[in-house]
């Protein structure tokens, strides 16, 4: 059996050990875009700031170890897929022939329609190349300016305060973190960060980016302008299927694939930030986050060697540290389909948690200043664990989620 695996992420590289696991005898071949080994996207912002080196990001770290495994890894980047044929072509012309094919390719940076942005001094943050070039105009004392205050944009936020420049960051919408916070929580992240020194222009957009000097000169939409050494591009990534093109494979967001991660084409799978898989919550979501992405290499690995492993759906979730406040969602936190939501607000010390209730079942959830109650709060939602007399102690105390998870669990 013949196997390949387009896309070296963590997606990717999952799959690629679980196969080869499962089918000692079949060939596994695993394509990455990039020069370097698979490595961790999510680990950029650490060498940003010098906590670890490049190797650091690398998902396996032994020399060796695709070779070790009988995995054969080859550089390239598929630009067409046959599944008439069974083939894949590369960049540059080399073919692959599958028998079955794990489309793992994940997503690519957004480029608002934004002029100037083709400029030498800016960058997103996505690949290590990009972190090397951030990193040569970031010095202490620099100015640069951050586009886009989403879940991304504030993890090079940090990386950035790390390195010590004196940041402005400008995001189109009224708060940081908009898909993973509501108002209340993203206007108290929005404060944190003024606190701690950071400029924050929320309900604004860059409108205009020009050379200046040995600089950057940035134009916004409220008529003034920043001046910058370097500007960081985060506005959103999007998944990478252009490439499936006349293949046949349905696509929408991602890739549209069943429970099995199985697309249309019964020996084409897709994993990662490219699936449009199976949401929790009852959906069809793209859910573009490390666990998911593991998760989903697996089970199509099961998969695709005839194994029959149900896909239960990821739950949407992130955590993240904001210049040491850490902030969380899950799920529904907006309000299920009766809109029963509760919610404590403390202001003064950056602490808030807001609860969603379907029936007597907790679906979402928002929380921010604490860390004691990430994994209860996952659990309650994602163990669909019906509260019973809990919901109503938690409307009136959402702070004792955790006895309402003991109470629940042992009853």
């Amino acid at each position: 059996m013949q196997y390949v695996i387009l896309g070296a992420g963590p997606a990717g590289v999952i799959a690629a050990e679980t196969l080869r696991k499962l089918d000692p005898g079949g060939t596994v071949t695993l394509v990455g875009g990039e020069p370097e080994p698979p490595y961790s996207r999510m680990a950029i912002p650490y060498v940003l700031t010098g906590k670890i080196d490049e190797k650091g990001t690398y998902l396996r770290k032994t020399a060796g170890h695709y070779d070790s495994l009988g995995i054969t890894y080859v550089q390239g980047k598929a630009e067409k897929v046959d599944p008439v044929k069974g083939t894949v072509t590369l960049r540059g012309g080399d073919s692959l022939s599958y028998d079955r094919l794990l489309v793992a390719t994940g997503s690519s940076p957004v480029k608002p329609p934004v002029p100037g942005l083709d400029l030498s001094g800016v960058h997103h943050c996505w690949t290590l190349e990009d972190a090397r070039n951030i990193a040569a105009r970031a010095v202490k004392g620099s100015d640069v300016v951050l586009m886009g205050a989403g879940f991304i944009g504030c993890i090079i936020l940090e990386s950035l305060v790390e390195r010590g420049v004196n940041l402005t960051v400008v995001e189109a919408e009224d708060r940081m973190v908009p898909r993973m916070m509501d108002r209340t929580g993203g206007t108290m992240i929005k404060r944190w960060c003024e606190d701690k020194g950071v400029t924050v222009l929320t309900s604004t957009k860059v409108m205009e980016v020009v050379e200046s000097g040995s600089g950057l000169k940035i134009a916004l939409d409220n008529g003034s302008a920043l001046n910058a050494a370097l500007l960081v591009v985060a506005a959103g990534v999007k998944p990478n299927t252009d490439f499936l093109e006349g293949s046949g494979i349905e696509t929408d967001v991602g890739i549209k694939v069943d429970d099995s991660l199985c697309s249309n084409k019964k020996n084409i799978f897709a994993a990662g930030d490219v699936a449009q898989g199976p949401d929790f919550s009852g959906g069809w979501s793209v859910h573009a986050i490390q666990p998911t992405a593991v998760e989903h290499g697996r089970i199509a690995a099961l998969n695709m060697t005839g194994s029959e492993a149900v896909y239960q759906g990821s739950l949407n979730m992130n955590v993240l540290d904001t210049i040491g406040l850490i902030s969380c969602s899950f799920g529904e936190w907006e309000g299920g389909a009766d809109g029963e939501v509760v919610e404590v607000v403390d202001e003064e010390n950056f602490k808030y948690i807001r609860l969603a209730f379907n029936g007597s079942f907790l679906v979402g959830a928002l929380s921010l200043g604490r860390t004691d109650h990430v994994g209860v709060l996952r659990g309650l939602i994602q163990s669909q664990i019906n509260l019973g007399a809990w919901k109503e102690r938690l409307k009136a105390d959402p702070h004792r989620i955790a006895d309402a998870y003991i109470a629940c669990t042992q009853s």
